[in-house]
């Protein structure tokens, strides 16, 4: 059985430790990944804050060569990492490369570093004195990355990283780790430098020892939203810069005047797509006045036509989930929702019991706060039918959950979709479009418990994050001119 490997220094490294790897379409293990313990994160950050001397000094030329190389690498190999993540995390391969698309996106933004690296000038402030900005990197940068995109995140986080100037440590879920390793083997085919790129694999222990080493300067994270909360409090109290990006409960609501065939198409697509495992999945369809009966028809007139299994088959159009575990607690939310008044519509957890880890597509009718199959983030093929009197009541179910990552609205009146983009707190949304993920020149992020920390993912805000700002104030005196002020110095 293969074991997965660290990657240190621009090579593969064998490690200690076993945790297995999974494929879900068989539930067969296909692998292990090493645990990387105190001494080897130690040990890892010592030599990466050496390497961050020479990193930070590199020219943008060079940094901007290496990304386009990277770039090209990627889509040339684009089928072998697509294979990578769907024996691993099991989403269809259409799906995976359509991952390794938005991934590239933000690879394309990260190679024009030159111009968002551009610092500030003003001249003759005083007489004789100019001022400038310039945006340095922060230095050795921890990047903590979910299973449910094990490209795509890495490289929302790691382009921008290394674009800057940062040595980057990535540990990557270890339920699909192996495509991380080969991201790290094609930035070294690139040209990026030994020691600038990182890949160390583990668990909680690791995470817990990244957020407390005294050598990392930044953490990025993604993930579940308890874990993001410890993540963002632990980072910061030993004085780290945290992003954490953390869970969400996306509404996308429905109004009478919507096209009904459009709204039940993006349920789907935004409700099952990769299993429902998004952090940008619609998980509640909002049903506003008369629209809900013939809208559940039109959406599970199309869930009847669904196919799920293996990712790597061309005609799924979803495949299986995670993990066991994982598959397990989805079905509880759908066998328990009856105590709790739900109709369950479409039960698809009778696929549970397949071979692999499998969850059929499941619509659950009157969801409504005080339940789990609403409150929690169930994060699989499981839609939830909410109906409410008006438009009002949409908005402020949305606003009263605790999440506020992603929301979007379906309907004719741009009035409505004006104010429900203005009224509704949270961080993206969309109108007339399911799942509204940012393009690469905007940033990725969250309200309320979807984000831990004011700063979002790539983009600008990614630059910034990334970066620490300096400003030099400059005089040249004439020859000969000297004199003596203890004064606060004036710029008048």
């Amino acid at each position: 059985m293969p074991t997965i490997q660290h990657f240190i220094n621009g090579k593969r490294v064998d490690g200690s430790g076993d945790i297995p790897v999974f494929n879900p379409a068989t539930g067969e293990q296909s692998g292990s990944a090493p645990i990387a313990d105190a001494t080897l994160l130690d040990e890892v950050v010592t030599q990466a804050q050496e390497t961050a001397r020479t990193w930070r000094n590199s020219s943008l030329s060079v940094r901007t060569n290496i990304l386009f190389t990277f770039r090209a690498l990627l889509v040339k190999h684009t089928d072998e990492l697509a294979s990578i993540i769907t024996a691993e995390h099991g989403k269809t391969i259409a799906d995976a490369k359509g991952e390794i698309a938005r991934g590239l996106e933000n690879v394309e933004y990260a190679c024009g570093l030159a111009e968002h690296m551009k610092g500030g000038f003003s001249s003759q402030v005083a007489d004789g004195v100019d001022v400038h900005s310039v945006r340095e990197a922060v230095g050795v940068v921890a990047a903590i990355t979910p299973f449910n995109f094990p490209i795509m995140v890495p490289l929302w986080m790691t382009a921008n990283a290394l674009a800057t100037g940062n040595v980057v440590i990535l540990k990557p879920s270890e339920r699909d780790p192996s495509v991380s390793v080969r991201i790290a083997e094609l930035l070294k085919e690139a040209g990026l430098p030994d020691g600038v790129f990182n890949v160390l694999h583990g668990n909680a222990d690791l995470v817990n020892g990244i957020l407390n080493h005294p050598g990392i300067d930044a953490i990025s994270f993604v993930g579940s939203t308890p874990v993001a909360k410890h993540v963002y409090e632990t980072g910061t109290k030993n004085a780290k810069r945290v992003q954490a990006l953390g869970g969400a409960k996306n509404h996308m609501v429905v109004l009478p005047d919507a096209d009904l065939d459009i709204a039940a198409d993006a349920a789907i697509n935004a409700g099952f797509g990769s299993a429902g495992e998004r952090c940008m999945a619609i998980s509640v369809v909002v049903a506003v006045g008369n629209v809900a009966e013939p809208l559940i028809a039109k959406i599970t007139e199309r869930m009847d036509k669904l196919t799920v299994g293996p990712g790597n088959d061309p005609k799924s159009d979803f495949g299986p989930v995670i993990t066991k575990e994982h598959r397990d607690r989805i079905v509880s939310y759908v066998v328990n929702a009856p105590a709790d008044g739900v109709k369950v519509v479409r039960d698809g957890t009778a696929m549970a019991a397949d071979k692999g880890f499998y969850v059929g597509p499941c619509l659950l009718d009157g969801v409504k706060p005080g339940m789990k199959s609403y409150d929690d983030e169930i994060f699989g093929p499981v839609l939830g039918i909410a109906r409410v009197a008006t438009y009002s009541d949409a908005v402020a179910l949305i606003n009263s959950n605790q999440f506020g990552n992603g929301t979007a609205i379906f309907t004719r009146d741009g009035n409505a979709a004006r104010l429900f983009s203005r009224e509704v707190t949270v961080g993206m949304i969309g109108i007339n479009v399911p799942i509204p993920v940012p393009i690469a020149s905007y940033s990725f992020g969250g309200w309320k418990n979807s984000l831990f920390g004011h700063s979002h993912i790539y983009g600008p805000e990614g630059f910034t994050f990334y970066t620490r700002a300096k400003v030099i104030t400059t005089r040249w005196p004439q020859p000969s001119e000297s004199q003596i002020d203890l004064g606060f110095p004036r710029t008048r």
